[in-house]
């Protein structure tokens, strides 16, 4: 399995990203059991969990992190807004987006699926990068609290470590 990988992005003025951690991604960490993503994800005290596709514009949440694994299908994913970085995942794939990360769905395969999940179960606002929601989610992305266990491996992640 690919080792992971940790993006950083800047606030691009519209989409502020988060500046303290980066999104942290897993290549094919459930590549030969898909079907376990959104058990794994509330074992590990990820859940309001969901199974759905990713918006097809540009957003992000100010209060809290979120975890996206691949179920089905393979997509392009834009990470970071308009000036981030397109990103092709598969199934198995997991990309953790801390709290104020843009994301949107570029393309995909008409069997694409990702579970969502959110560390304590929060309720998850959406944010689309306009001006008037500043500078009041800059202060939300700094206080959303810290996961407590990794998504995928639980007390001995990487995320943990790296988003500490």
């Amino acid at each position: 399995m690919p080792e992971e990988q940790f993006v950083h992005f800047e606030d691009d003025g519209s989409i502020p990203n988060n500046p303290r951690l980066p999104v942290v991604i897993y290549p094919g960490a459930f590549q030969t059991n898909p079907e376990e993503i959104e058990a794994a994800f509330n074992r590990n005290e990820w859940t309001n969990s969901w199974t759905d596709g990713v918006f097809n514009y540009h957003h992000y949440h100010s209060n809290t992190h979120e975890v996206l694994g691949v179920r089905s299908g393979s997509a392009t994913i834009q990470l970071g807004g308009e000036q981030g970085k397109p990103f092709d995942v598969r199934v198995g794939d997991v990309i953790v987006l801390p709290a104020g990360t843009g994301h949107k769905l570029l393309e995909s395969t008409e069997d694409f699926q990702v579970v969502g999940a959110y560390p304590g179960g929060l309720e998850p606002n959406k944010k689309l990068g306009e001006q008037e929601e500043r500078p009041d989610v800059l202060e939300e992305i700094l206080n959303a609290p810290l996961p407590q266990l990794d998504p995928v491996h639980g007390e001995d992640g990487p995320l943990l470590s790296t988003w500490s």
